[in-house]
C-alpha cells in the first residue's frame, strides 16, 4: 500500500474517533439532568475540541509537507520554550542569552533538520548552546544565583527545543519499506493515546497513586490500563511502520513509558512553580507543554532507536 494512501486511512480513522467522541460528549450533555451539566462533562468536550483543531493543523502541516511538518514544530517549539522561561526565574543580565535561545539556536535547530544535517543537530543544543547560553548570560554583569538561571534556560532550551526537534527529524531518516511521515503519526498517537487511555482508565479503575506528590491523579490502574491500551493500539498500526508486530509492541512500550517518565519529570517542575498547568493556550488541557510533555521525552529515544536499528 502507498504511503499516502497510509496517511489518508490513518487520518481518516483519526476524524472517525474524534466523531464518536463529539457525539458521545454531545449526548452527555443533552442528557445532563435538569439542563446542568457538571464540569467533568464540560472539561471532556472542552478536550474534544481541542483534540479537532490540533488534529486538523497537524494534518495541515503534511498536507504541506516537509516545510510544513518543520514550520510547525519549530512553532511547537517557540510556544513550550515561552511557557517554560515565563516560569522560571530570569534577571535584567539573562536578556543576551534569551535572546540568543530564542532567535538563533531554536531556529537554527529547525534550520539543521530541515537540511538532514544530523552531525550537527544532534550536537547543536547539548554542546554549543550550552557553551554559548552561560557566557551569554554572564556578559549581563550580573552574578545573583548565576548558576541556577543558567542551568534552568539551558534545560529548558533542551526539553523545549531539542528534544521536540526530533519529532520532524523522523523524516529524514532513510528507511526501506519507511515514511518518515508515517513514523511521525505512529509516535504522536500512540504516546498521545497513552496519555488520554491513562486519564480514561484513572478515572474508571483508578485507586492507588502512583506518585501522589507529584501528580496525584495518576493511578497504577491509570497506568497500567492506558499503557496496555495504548500498545494495542501501536500493534494495530504496525503496517504503518517498518516493524514486525512484535517488534511495534515493544517500541509502543518503551515510547510510552518514557512519555509518562517524562510527564512526572515534568509534573514535579510545575510542584516545584506551584502550578497546575504551563499555560491556557489549550482549552482543556492546560499549555503546550501540558499536551506535549510526553512527547518531549519519548521523541529522541524513540527517533535513535529507529535510526540505529532500521536505517542501513
Amino acid at each position: 500500500m502507498h504511503e499516502p494512501m497510509q496517511l489518508r486511512m490513518v487520518f481518516g480513522g483519526i476524524f472517525a474517533v474524534l466523531l464518536v467522541a463529539s457525539a458521545v460528549g454531545a449526548a452527555l450533555r443533552w442528557r445532563a439532568p435538569g439542563g446542568r451539566v457538571s464540569p467533568t462533562i464540560d472539561n471532556l468536550n472542552a478536550r474534544i475540541n481541542a483534540w479537532w483543531v490540533m488534529v486538523l493543523v497537524l494534518a495541515g502541516a503534511f498536507w504541506a509537507g516537509k516545510p510544513g511538518i518543520v514550520t510547525l514544530f519549530a512553532f511547537v517549539s517557540f510556544m513550550a520554550l515561552r511557557e517554560f522561561v515565563s516560569l522560571v526565574y530570569t534577571r535584567r543580565g539573562d536578556h543576551r542569552a534569551l535572546a540568543l535561545a530564542f532567535f538563533v539556536f531554536l531556529p537554527l535547530q529547525y534550520v539543521l533538520v530541515a537540511m538532514d544535517w544530523y552531525g550537527l543537530y544532534s550536537i547543536l543544543i547539548p554542546v554549543y548552546a550550552f557553551l554559548f547560553l552561560p557566557i551569554f548570560a554572564a556578559l549581563g554583569n550580573d552574578t545573583q544565583r548565576f548558576l541556577e538561571r543558567s542551568a534552568k534556560l539551558s534545560y529548558a532550551l533542551l526539553i523545549c527545543v531539542y528534544c521536540v526537534s526530533y519529532v520532524p527529524a523522523l523524516l529524514a531518516l532513510r528507511i526501506p519499506d519507511g515514511d518518515g511521515r508515517l513514523l511521525i503519526v505512529w509516535l504522536v498517537l500512540v504516546v498521545e493515546s497513552s496519555d488520554v487511555l491513562q486519564y480514561v482508565w484513572g478515572k474508571l479503575a483508578g485507586r492507588h497513586a502512583v506518585a501522589p506528590a507529584l501528580s496525584p491523579s495518576k493511578t497504577w490502574e491509570g497506568l497500567i490500563g492506558g499503557v496496555a491500551s495504548s500498545v494495542a493500539l501501536g500493534c494495530a498500526l504496525w503496517w504503518i511502520t517498518p516493524f514486525t508486530l512484535w517488534q511495534a509492541a515493544v517500541i509502543a512500550l518503551v515510547v510510552d513509558s518514557m512519555g509518562f517518565l517524562g510527564g512526572l519529570v515534568m509534573s514535579a517542575i510545575k510542584r516545584d512553580r506551584g502550578i497546575k498547568d504551563w499555560g491556557t493556550m489549550i482549552e482543556g488541557h492546560g499549555g503546550m507543554l501540558d499536551r506535549l510533555d510526553s512527547v518531549i521525552f519519548a521523541a529522541p529515544i524513540f527517533f535513535h532507536v529507529v535510526r540505529y536499528w532500521w536505517e542501513p
